[in-house]
Protein backbone atom coordinates (compact mmCIF):
# COMPACT_ATOMS: atom_id res chain seq x y z
CA UNK A 1 0.00 0.00 0.00
CA UNK A 2 0.94 3.43 -0.98
CA UNK A 3 1.07 5.98 1.45
CA UNK A 4 0.14 9.46 1.07
CA UNK A 5 2.62 12.59 2.35
CA UNK A 6 2.32 16.41 2.28
CA UNK A 7 4.33 19.45 3.63
CA UNK A 8 1.48 22.11 3.48
CA UNK A 9 2.04 24.01 6.52
CA UNK A 10 5.64 24.40 5.69
CA UNK A 11 6.23 24.37 2.10
CA UNK A 12 5.96 28.51 2.61
CA UNK A 13 7.70 28.49 -0.79
CA UNK A 14 8.03 26.69 -4.26
CA UNK A 15 11.53 26.24 -3.60
CA UNK A 16 10.50 24.74 -0.03
CA UNK A 17 7.65 23.19 -1.57
CA UNK A 18 9.88 21.17 -3.90
CA UNK A 19 12.39 20.42 -1.48
CA UNK A 20 10.31 18.58 0.94
CA UNK A 21 8.92 16.64 -2.30
CA UNK A 22 12.61 15.76 -2.75
CA UNK A 23 12.89 14.53 0.60
CA UNK A 24 9.75 12.80 1.26
CA UNK A 25 10.99 10.14 -2.49
CA UNK A 26 14.43 10.15 -0.56
CA UNK A 27 12.71 8.99 2.43
CA UNK A 28 10.45 6.16 0.78
CA UNK A 29 13.37 4.72 -0.91
CA UNK A 30 15.49 4.81 2.30
CA UNK A 31 12.95 3.29 4.28
CA UNK A 32 11.11 1.22 1.49
CA UNK A 33 7.89 2.26 2.61
CA UNK A 34 5.92 3.67 -0.75
CA UNK A 35 5.01 7.10 -0.26
CA UNK A 36 3.13 9.06 -2.59
CA UNK A 37 3.37 13.56 -2.34
CA UNK A 38 -0.56 14.58 -2.61
CA UNK A 39 -1.88 18.12 -2.99
CA UNK A 40 -3.77 19.33 0.04
CA UNK A 41 -3.96 23.07 -0.34
CA UNK A 42 -5.88 25.73 0.95
CA UNK A 43 -8.70 25.62 1.17
CA UNK A 44 -8.98 22.20 2.21
CA UNK A 45 -8.64 21.38 6.12
CA UNK A 46 -5.82 20.51 7.36
CA UNK A 47 -8.06 18.16 9.58
CA UNK A 48 -9.15 16.29 6.77
CA UNK A 49 -5.67 15.34 6.28
CA UNK A 50 -4.44 14.38 9.64
CA UNK A 51 -7.79 12.13 9.51
CA UNK A 52 -6.74 10.41 5.92
CA UNK A 53 -6.43 6.51 6.81
CA UNK A 54 -3.69 6.20 4.16
CA UNK A 55 -1.51 8.91 6.16
CA UNK A 56 2.03 8.41 6.00
CA UNK A 57 3.57 11.52 6.58
CA UNK A 58 2.31 15.04 6.58
CA UNK A 59 2.97 18.06 9.68
CA UNK A 60 0.77 18.79 12.46
CA UNK A 61 0.49 21.54 14.56
CA UNK A 62 1.11 20.91 18.49
CA UNK A 63 -2.61 23.09 19.49
CA UNK A 64 -4.48 20.12 17.25
CA UNK A 65 -2.42 17.31 18.48
CA UNK A 66 -2.93 17.47 22.10
CA UNK A 67 -6.92 18.21 21.23
CA UNK A 68 -7.23 15.49 19.51
CA UNK A 69 -9.20 12.59 20.72
CA UNK A 70 -7.36 9.90 18.91
CA UNK A 71 -4.21 11.04 17.94
CA UNK A 72 -1.81 10.78 14.57
CA UNK A 73 1.58 8.66 15.28
CA UNK A 74 4.54 11.07 15.57
CA UNK A 75 7.71 10.27 13.42
CA UNK A 76 10.01 13.60 13.83
CA UNK A 77 10.35 16.67 14.64
CA UNK A 78 12.54 19.50 12.75
CA UNK A 79 15.28 21.17 14.13
CA UNK A 80 15.09 24.85 12.07
CA UNK A 81 18.77 26.11 11.54
CA UNK A 82 19.67 29.59 12.83
CA UNK A 83 20.67 30.93 16.23
CA UNK A 84 17.19 31.69 17.93
CA UNK A 85 16.12 28.20 18.20
CA UNK A 86 19.39 27.20 19.87
CA UNK A 87 19.64 23.27 18.00
CA UNK A 88 16.12 22.36 19.25
CA UNK A 89 12.94 21.55 17.62
CA UNK A 90 11.15 24.58 18.76
CA UNK A 91 9.52 27.68 17.26
CA UNK A 92 8.85 31.47 18.22
CA UNK A 93 5.85 33.28 16.65
CA UNK A 94 6.94 36.49 15.36
CA UNK A 95 4.69 39.68 15.50
CA UNK A 96 5.14 41.00 12.34
CA UNK A 97 4.52 45.00 11.16
CA UNK A 98 4.90 46.29 7.50
CA UNK A 99 8.19 46.92 7.44
CA UNK A 100 7.16 51.32 6.70
CA UNK A 101 4.75 51.11 9.96
CA UNK A 102 5.38 53.98 12.52
CA UNK A 103 4.88 51.36 15.21
CA UNK A 104 8.04 50.49 17.65
CA UNK A 105 6.41 48.76 20.67
CA UNK A 106 3.36 46.13 20.82
CA UNK A 107 1.74 48.46 22.87
CA UNK A 108 1.67 51.15 19.73
CA UNK A 109 -0.28 48.76 17.79
CA UNK A 110 -3.32 48.33 20.43
CA UNK A 111 -6.57 49.78 18.86
CA UNK A 112 -5.42 48.76 15.27
CA UNK A 113 -6.15 45.58 13.43
CA UNK A 114 -4.84 42.31 14.38
CA UNK A 115 -4.95 39.57 12.33
CA UNK A 116 -4.89 35.53 13.25
CA UNK A 117 -4.25 32.66 11.18
CA UNK A 118 -7.08 29.69 12.38
CA UNK A 119 -8.36 29.10 15.91
CA UNK A 120 -7.13 26.02 16.11
CA UNK A 121 -3.29 26.94 15.15
CA UNK A 122 -0.31 27.50 18.16
CA UNK A 123 1.35 30.10 16.01
CA UNK A 124 -1.47 31.54 14.59
CA UNK A 125 -3.56 31.58 17.16
CA UNK A 126 -2.22 29.98 20.87
CA UNK A 127 1.11 31.88 21.32
CA UNK A 128 -0.45 35.12 20.28
CA UNK A 129 -3.03 35.13 23.21
CA UNK A 130 -0.56 33.64 25.22
CA UNK A 131 2.14 37.01 24.00
CA UNK A 132 -0.64 38.97 24.38
CA UNK A 133 -2.09 37.86 27.51
CA UNK A 134 -0.28 40.22 30.07
CA UNK A 135 -1.14 43.40 28.31
CA UNK A 136 -4.84 43.05 29.24
CA UNK A 137 -6.59 44.21 32.65
CA UNK A 138 -10.06 44.86 33.78
CA UNK A 139 -9.39 48.33 32.55
CA UNK A 140 -8.33 47.08 29.13
CA UNK A 141 -10.07 44.01 28.55
CA UNK A 142 -9.46 44.10 24.89
CA UNK A 143 -6.33 45.29 23.34
CA UNK A 144 -7.26 45.87 19.79
CA UNK A 145 -10.43 47.95 17.72
CA UNK A 146 -10.23 44.75 15.20
CA UNK A 147 -9.28 41.26 14.61
CA UNK A 148 -8.97 40.07 11.18
CA UNK A 149 -9.41 36.03 10.84
CA UNK A 150 -9.39 33.34 9.96
CA UNK A 151 -6.50 33.85 7.22
CA UNK A 152 -5.56 30.73 7.72
CA UNK A 153 -1.87 30.68 6.00
CA UNK A 154 1.44 32.53 6.73
CA UNK A 155 1.28 33.65 3.04
CA UNK A 156 -1.94 35.19 3.69
CA UNK A 157 -0.99 36.82 6.49
CA UNK A 158 2.14 38.13 5.41
CA UNK A 159 -0.45 39.45 2.20
CA UNK A 160 -2.59 41.29 4.40
CA UNK A 161 -0.23 42.91 6.25
CA UNK A 162 1.52 44.39 3.28
CA UNK A 163 -1.91 45.03 1.60
CA UNK A 164 -2.76 47.13 4.82
CA UNK A 165 -6.24 44.62 5.64
CA UNK A 166 -4.69 44.15 8.97
CA UNK A 167 -1.81 45.94 11.14
CA UNK A 168 -0.07 43.57 12.83
CA UNK A 169 -0.33 39.86 12.57
CA UNK A 170 1.11 36.01 13.96
CA UNK A 171 3.88 34.78 11.67
CA UNK A 172 5.33 31.23 12.46
CA UNK A 173 8.85 31.84 12.98
CA UNK A 174 10.35 28.95 11.04
CA UNK A 175 7.69 29.70 8.36
CA UNK A 176 9.40 33.62 8.04
CA UNK A 177 12.29 31.76 7.79
CA UNK A 178 12.05 30.19 4.60
CA UNK A 179 10.29 33.05 2.94
CA UNK A 180 12.88 35.05 3.72
CA UNK A 181 15.51 32.28 2.66
CA UNK A 182 13.89 32.27 -0.83
CA UNK A 183 11.81 35.17 -1.11
CA UNK A 184 13.71 38.19 0.46
CA UNK A 185 12.20 40.91 -1.30
CA UNK A 186 8.52 39.89 -0.33
CA UNK A 187 9.84 39.02 3.52
CA UNK A 188 11.31 42.43 3.53
CA UNK A 189 8.54 44.34 3.17
CA UNK A 190 7.79 43.71 6.98
CA UNK A 191 9.58 43.87 9.93
CA UNK A 192 9.38 41.72 13.43
CA UNK A 193 7.99 44.04 16.44
CA UNK A 194 8.21 41.16 19.34
CA UNK A 195 8.34 37.72 19.60
CA UNK A 196 6.81 35.02 21.33
CA UNK A 197 8.77 32.69 24.10
CA UNK A 198 9.63 29.49 21.89
CA UNK A 199 7.10 26.19 21.83
CA UNK A 200 7.38 22.66 20.46
CA UNK A 201 7.20 22.44 16.85
CA UNK A 202 5.08 20.93 14.70
CA UNK A 203 6.07 17.71 13.56
CA UNK A 204 5.64 15.37 10.98
CA UNK A 205 2.69 12.63 11.63
CA UNK A 206 1.69 9.15 10.67
CA UNK A 207 -1.76 8.41 10.63
CA UNK A 208 -3.61 6.92 13.48
CA UNK A 209 -3.91 3.57 11.67
CA UNK A 210 -0.65 3.28 10.34
CA UNK A 211 0.68 0.44 11.56
CA UNK A 212 3.60 0.55 14.35
CA UNK A 213 6.23 -1.43 11.79
CA UNK A 214 5.79 1.53 8.82
CA UNK A 215 6.01 4.30 11.43
CA UNK A 216 9.24 2.91 12.84
CA UNK A 217 11.10 2.11 9.09
CA UNK A 218 9.72 6.27 8.52
CA UNK A 219 11.12 7.61 11.41
CA UNK A 220 14.18 5.68 11.10
CA UNK A 221 15.00 7.34 7.90
CA UNK A 222 13.64 10.30 9.06
CA UNK A 223 15.98 10.70 11.86
CA UNK A 224 18.87 9.88 9.50
CA UNK A 225 18.25 12.97 7.38
CA UNK A 226 20.33 15.23 9.60
CA UNK A 227 23.66 13.58 9.24
CA UNK A 228 23.32 12.00 5.46
CA UNK A 229 25.66 14.21 3.22
CA UNK A 230 23.32 13.75 -0.04
CA UNK A 231 20.87 15.45 2.21
CA UNK A 232 22.74 19.02 2.47
CA UNK A 233 20.88 20.63 -0.44
CA UNK A 234 18.01 19.89 0.92
CA UNK A 235 19.00 21.24 4.82
CA UNK A 236 19.90 24.03 3.27
CA UNK A 237 16.79 24.61 1.07
CA UNK A 238 14.67 23.89 4.22
CA UNK A 239 17.17 26.24 6.70
CA UNK A 240 17.01 23.00 8.85
CA UNK A 241 19.65 21.74 11.02
CA UNK A 242 17.81 18.12 10.92
CA UNK A 243 15.34 15.78 12.25
CA UNK A 244 15.07 14.25 15.94
CA UNK A 245 12.61 12.42 17.71
CA UNK A 246 9.43 13.89 19.13
CA UNK A 247 8.33 14.25 23.12
CA UNK A 248 4.56 14.25 23.42
CA UNK A 249 5.31 15.27 26.88
CA UNK A 250 6.69 18.74 25.61
CA UNK A 251 3.41 19.48 23.85
CA UNK A 252 1.91 19.82 27.34
CA UNK A 253 3.21 23.32 27.43
CA UNK A 254 0.65 24.23 24.22
CA UNK A 255 -1.83 22.73 25.91
CA UNK A 256 -0.97 25.00 29.35
CA UNK A 257 -0.73 28.13 27.24
CA UNK A 258 -4.27 27.04 25.92
CA UNK A 259 -5.64 26.55 29.52
CA UNK A 260 -4.04 29.63 30.82
CA UNK A 261 -6.14 32.12 28.55
CA UNK A 262 -9.07 30.13 28.36
CA UNK A 263 -8.81 31.23 32.12
CA UNK A 264 -8.63 34.56 31.75
CA UNK A 265 -11.52 34.88 29.84
CA UNK A 266 -9.70 35.62 27.14
CA UNK A 267 -10.34 32.87 24.35
CA UNK A 268 -10.39 34.97 21.04
CA UNK A 269 -6.90 37.24 21.07
CA UNK A 270 -7.88 40.78 20.32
Amino acid sequence: MTLVANARMYAATPAAAAAWKCLFHWIARRSGVGLADVEHAFPAPLADLWARPDLGAAFMCGLPFVRSARRPKPLAAPVPAGGRYGGRPVYVTDLVVRADAPYRTIEDTFGGRLGYTVADSHSGYNALRHHLLPYRSAARPKLYGQTVGPLHTPRRMLEAIIDGTVDIGPLDGYALDLLRHHEPALAGRVRILATTDPAPIPFLVAGADCPDATVELLRKALLSFGADPDCAEWRNTLALAGLVPVVEADYEQIAAWDRAAQAAGYGHPG
